[in-house]
Parts: C-alpha cells; sequence; structure tokens
C-alpha cells in the first residue's frame, strides 16, 4: 500500500516561507535564551538572526556527522550524549558569529536546552495545523488506495473463477492435440 502526502506549497518544511518562518522561530528561541541565560549574551538583532542561520546550517550538515561519530556513546547513555553533541554546536556557533557569545560549556548545554524547549512551544501551532492537513490528505489516499485494493481484488477472484472454469472444462484433450485433429 502506498501512502502519499499531497501538498500544494511543497510541505510547510520545505517552502521558502517555512524555511524563513523556522529561522524567525529559531530568532526568537536564541533571544528567549540569551535573556534567561547569565552566560549567553548576543549584542543585536542582526547577530540573533545569523546565530539563528549558522545554528541551522551546523544542525544540518556537521551534527550528522557528530551523531555517527558518537554512536557508541550514545548508546551508552542512551540518547543523552545527544545534550553534548548540542552544546558543541551552540559553542560553534559562538565562535563563528561575531556579536554571540557563550561563556562555557555548561552555558551552552543549557542553552541547548532552551533552545529545545522555546522552539517546541513555538512549533505547537504549527504541528496541530500540519496533522489536521495530513489527516485529510491521508483519508484521501486512503479513500484511492482502498479503491485500487478492491479492483486488485475483484480482478484476482475473476482469474480464480476463469481458472476454475479452464479446470473443470477438460474433454480430456490437450491443446496440442486439439490443434493436431
Amino acid at each position: 500500500m502506498k501512502i502519499t502526502i499531497n501538498s500544494n506549497n511543497g510541505g510547510f518544511y520545505t517552502s521558502r516561507s517555512g524555511c524563513l518562518t523556522r529561522l524567525l522561530l529559531l530568532s526568537i528561541a536564541v533571544m528567549v535564551g540569551a535573556w534567561l541565560l547569565p552566560g549567553v549574551e548576543v549584542s543585536s538583532f542582526w547577530a540573533v538572526f545569523w546565530t539563528a542561520i549558522v545554528i541551522s546550517l551546523l544542525n544540518n550538515i556537521i551534527r550528522p556527522v557528530l551523531i555517527v561519530i558518537t554512536l557508541p556513546a550514545t548508546a551508552l547513555t542512551l540518547g543523552l550524549f545527544l545534550f553534548v553533541i548540542n552544546a558543541i554546536i551552540i559553542l560553534m556557533a559562538s565562535a563563528m558569529v561575531s556579536g554571540f557569545h557563550v561563556d562555557s560549556f555548561g552555558s551552552a548545554l543549557l542553552f541547548s536546552l532552551v533552545l529545545m524547549a522555546v522552539n517546541y512551544l513555538l512549533e505547537l501551532p504549527n504541528k496541530y495545523l500540519n496533522r489536521q492537513t495530513l489527516n485529510q490528505s491521508s483519508n484521501q489516499s486512503f479513500k484511492q488506495s482502498d479503491e485500487y485494493l478492491n479492483r486488485q481484488t475483484l480482478n484476482q477472484s475473476s482469474n480464480q473463477t476463469f481458472k476454475q472454469s479452464d479446470d473443470t472444462d477438460d474433454d480430456g484433450f490437450t491443446p496440442y492435440e486439439e490443434i493436431e485433429n
């Protein structure tokens, strides 16, 4: 069974407006984290925006590599080592963006936890809206796949009926013998 999700604009996370929205949400999360934690400093709004871009790029490029390299440690700690990877990403972003500064590894770890919590809270409405859209489109896909399965079942049952009629219609001759006569 093939389930397809129909989307008009390419999906929320792949469209241009979706990427900008995610960057805006990450920027808000960076501002909240810098406001809450004393070990994190941001000098301007542009530093916040560039920090969001750099964190996003590092999460998409460097983080998967780090996860693969540290897979044994992640498995031994039951996934808690991913928080260390997030803190490393924050420290790398702090080294790359001039207006963003993190004092220590502990501050980076707390900052990554704050980013995770704020992102979760800010994306709740999007997840709810996407779930409704997904349910509507998947219901449509299920209806289409049910029609396909019903057609396949009818074809199979008609083939079986045909085979049964061939098996019972035997005059004792093979097709080759009938042709020769």
